[in-house]
């Protein structure tokens, strides 16, 4: 069955993959966990080089530029992962719905910048609506037409929903039009949310000894998760300390609550995603980040985190206008 294009009706189901045989023939090789540190690092370095290059050129349009392309490629990478596992949905549906909603989400803040609108409720009946819409134009009826909208709609309200809190949080400080200085929370949040990934991973290779949840994630130990915690306390202290001025929604009492709980919901956003992962049958998103895997891997505790975030400093930043 051909994949889903605007012009047919059809869910995207792909070919099945390489045949057992062919790739018992290949045998996989295991990087060394060194290896794969340096790779990790090196992927690190550069994400944080593009990161910091868009903070100092003060851009409203480089923003979004990146807010935008990494939630469509990992908006792409899940439905792919769909397709690894031959799971029916509207591919190029939910990549034209998901770019029309950072289009729209940049319009509304450019245009409107600290207003109250519900347009995140407009864009989640938006997704409904088309969704059951696309459906009625499916001819073919081998497929369950529930989990084909199940699976798309799945993907819209995991990527793009969650991922643009991140615009939310660049204009939630109070601002002048058009000069929002909300990126360095979200800075604080990329260092929290990462810096508990990277504590969970050193402080697990080290001395990780009891597994977590290995159902899901074998490698995840209580070890790690400690260290998640540890890391992404000290870092939350240590910005505010460097920054108190930028950060100055943050207090004290905060920078302790914020490192606790935005590490738990990045272990849990990254748990998440291996659910997603084990349920299709693949290791990684992508290969787009050696040593890390694709933009969905890059991503996945920052679903989780930015919610937390914005919702903690939501009413913080509204008692200080």
């Amino acid at each position: 069955m051909t994949p889903d294009t605007l012009a047919a009706d059809e869910p995207s189901l792909p070919a099945a993959s390489t045949s057992p045989a062919a790739a018992a023939a290949a045998p996989a090789v295991t990087p060394s966990k060194r290896a794969v540190f340096r790779r990790r690092l090196g992927s690190a370095l550069f994400l944080w080089a593009i990161f910091a290059g868009t903070v100092i050129s003060g851009s409203e349009f480089c923003y979004y530029a990146l807010i935008g392309a990494l939630g469509l490629v990992g908006l792409w990478e899940f439905y792919k992962m769909l397709d690894a596992r031959r799971l029916p949905n509207f591919k190029l549906f939910g990549l034209t719905v998901g770019t029309l909603f950072f289009l729209g989400s940049f319009w509304f803040h450019y245009t409107r910048p600290g207003q109250p609108f519900d347009f995140e409720l407009l864009a989640v009946l938006a997704f409904l609506f088309g969704t059951f819409g696309r459906q009625l134009f499916v001819r073919t009826r081998d497929h369950s037409p529930i989990e084909t909208m199940a699976y798309t709609l799945f993907g819209l309200l995991y990527v793009p929903l969650l991922f643009n809190f991140i615009t939310k949080l660049i204009y939630l400080p109070a601002h002048a039009a058009h000069h929002p200085v909300g990126h360095f929370y979200v800075f604080y949040l990329i260092a929290v949310s990462k810096f508990s990934d990277m504590g969970a991973y050193l402080v697990g290779s080290l001395i990780g000894r009891h597994k977590m949840i290995p159902h899901i994630s074998p490698s995840k130990t209580w070890e790690g998760f400690a260290g998640a915690l540890l890391f992404s306390v000290g870092i939350s202290y240590g910005l505010r300390a460097l920054m108190p001025a930028r950060l100055g929604l943050l207090g004290w009492v905060d920078c302790a609550v914020m490192g606790l709980t935005l590490s738990v919901a990045a272990v849990i956003g990254d748990l998440a995603e291996s659910i997603i992962k084990r349920s299709t049958g693949v290791k990684d998103s992508g290969h787009t980040f050696p040593g890390i895997g694709g933009v969905l891997d890059l991503i996945d505790s920052l679903l989780f985190t930015a919610p937390i975030l914005y919702f903690y400093l939501r009413p913080i930043a509204e008692a200080t206008r």
